[in-house]
């Protein structure tokens, strides 16, 4: 049985979904029930990427994946064929980033992450909300299967779509074993700190790719008001790389005059994660839509409570070890900190109901319902 999977966001992409699909394909790989697999990536792919690769990877190497994406996308024009690169007839071809290419395979599988470009518009670049609401909902039309990352995702899909019924599958993905480790070094929790410029006063956690719909402009103005209203000695860090439409959180800190307690320490390395959720006296991801929450997975992996959204999956993602709160309410996210920042009682039976909670979200169990979706894909 060929199986060929797209695997381009496993090396573009260094958090979030590229996470997720490294490591179901790590599993499957590792776990194979007999799939002759072969790995595609869109694009030119450097030496070191295909060193830590699990199989060799195929690409096109004169045709970069910005002149593949006009091609196939923008052009309609369904050449070169993936199928030349993997050894001709492909069985199950699986699309693992919204997209699919346009490929000659008896079975079409398409995960889509979720529909933060259609339900919230406002926080979408306007030239990638226009392609994404042209290319993701052909690719579902010519999908045989789709997979989603969340029940809640997987109800949007049918909602927008109610062809689909009978044929989305959900399959979650996983929190490293990694984080199951909280970590309790002393030095190690300094050296983090030291490593990323922020000092030693107890710190609320934010972490996602700056952009709009992380709503980190309110999550700041939340922290100010309850700093107020509580007197908190608490610092704010929000780490991660600039996405776009950025300069509302910026603005924020300077109109707030929170720029010694508010730190942006940039992209956060992987390895540095669990120390960084560890140190943190609580995660605060109160994100007006996600498609899966893996943040708020792995900070309940360490042992640290949670303050997120009760919207999409967010309420999935975090289960009996999350505050919930109204992302579109400063009010009720100044409370959710106010709650977090003085009640260690809440902090403690939130952090240990979250690690129970966690321990389901593993590469095991995520494999499991891949190979039943693929399964049910095929029949």
């Amino acid at each position: 049985m060929k199986l060929v999977i797209d695997y381009t966001p496993a090396v573009r992409q260094s958090a979030g979904i590229g996470r997720i699909i490294r490591g179901q394909v790590d599993a499957l790989v590792q776990h194979n029930p007999g799939y002759d697999l072969s790995l595609f990536v869109a694009g030119t792919v450097a030496a070191s990427q295909r060193t830590t690769a699990p199989l060799p990877l195929h690409t096109f190497p004169s045709i970069s994946e910005r002149n593949l994406t006009r091609i196939w996308h923008r052009l309609k024009i369904p050449f070169p064929r993936v199928e030349w690169l993997t050894g001709g007839a492909i069985d199950l071809f699986h699309a693992t980033d919204f997209v699919l290419a346009p490929v000659s395979a008896r079975t079409r599988m398409l995960t889509v992450h979720d529909l933060a470009f259609m339900r919230y518009p406002e926080a979408a670049m306007p030239s990638l909300h226009h392609y994404l609401n042209i290319v993701v909902p052909r690719s579902i039309g010519r999908a045989d299967h789709v997979i989603a990352d969340s029940g809640h995702t997987a109800r949007d899909l049918e909602e927008l779509w109610p062809q689909l019924a009978g044929r989305i599958s959900v399959v979650q993905g996983a929190v490293d074993h990694s984080f199951f480790s909280r970590v309790t070094d002393q030095n190690a929790l300094q050296a983090t700190r030291r490593k990323y410029g922020f000092d030693d006063r107890p710190f609320i956690l934010g972490l996602s790719t700056l952009q709009p719909r992380k709503n980190f402009a309110r999550l700041i103005r939340a922290f100010h008001a309850a700093r107020q209203e509580a007197a908190l000695p608490h610092q704010l860090i929000i780490g991660g790389k600039k996405g776009w439409l950025f300069d509302e959180i910026f603005s924020t800190v300077r109109e707030l005059k929170l720029e010694e307690d508010v730190h942006f320490p940039g992209f956060i390395a992987d390895s540095d994660l669990p120390a960084l959720y560890s140190a943190a006296e609580f995660f605060a991801y109160p994100s007006l839509y996600e498609g899966f929450g893996l943040p708020v997975i792995e900070a309940l992996a360490c042992g640290t409570p949670v303050l997120t959204a009760d919207n999409s999956c967010l309420p999935e993602a975090g289960g009996d070890g999350a505050l919930y709160v109204d992302a579109e309410s400063v009010d009720s996210i100044a409370g959710g900190i106010t709650r977090l920042a003085t009640q260690p009682e809440l902090r403690a039976r939130l952090a240990a109901a979250g690690q129970d909670h966690a321990r389901a979200f593993t590469w095991q169990r995520s494999l499991r319902h891949l190979l039943d979706a693929y399964e049910r894909a095929l029949a």
